[in-house]
């Protein structure tokens, strides 16, 4: 249970609940949610190229040839994409600062992509930049 309430949005309560229900579900279900997260850990990776998640090279996102490469929406953290991409609004890319600026938590610009957007935006091809902070 310690180990759950670690868990961004987990309580002890929350923790107890998910800890009964592990040790009472099948074997193969429990060892399947381990090897799920060792996976993850050992396969995922950030994207060279905006910094979401990725399993192979680039994201599917950014490997996409169909998504319009002028245009850059900027999120603070990877699961700030699929909200967005649900909508099916946007086609262009993304770029993923990584947080949040926070001088009070420790959180300078250098800890962010910043200077990785500046990069991309400075190489060419960047017709807008659209801040979904």
């Amino acid at each position: 249970m310690r180990e759950l309430t670690r868990l961004p949005g987990v309580g002890r309560r929350s923790a107890q609940r998910l800890a009964v229900h592990l040790l009472r579900v099948p074997e193969a279900d429990a060892l399947n949610l381990a090897h799920v997260i060792e996976h993850a850990r050992a396969h995922i990776h950030p994207c060279p190229e905006c910094f979401g998640f990725a399993e192979d090279g680039l994201c599917p996102i950014c490997r996409d040839t169909r998504r319009d490469e002028s245009v850059i929406c900027v999120v603070e953290a990877p699961q700030d994409v699929d909200p967005i991409e649900r909508s099916g609004a946007f086609r262009g890319r993304y770029h993923v600062l990584g947080g949040a600026l926070s001088p009070l938590d420790g959180v300078d610009p250098e800890d962010l992509t910043i200077a990785q957007l500046v990069q991309r935006v400075q190489q060419g091809g960047i017709t807008e930049v659209i801040l979904a902070t």
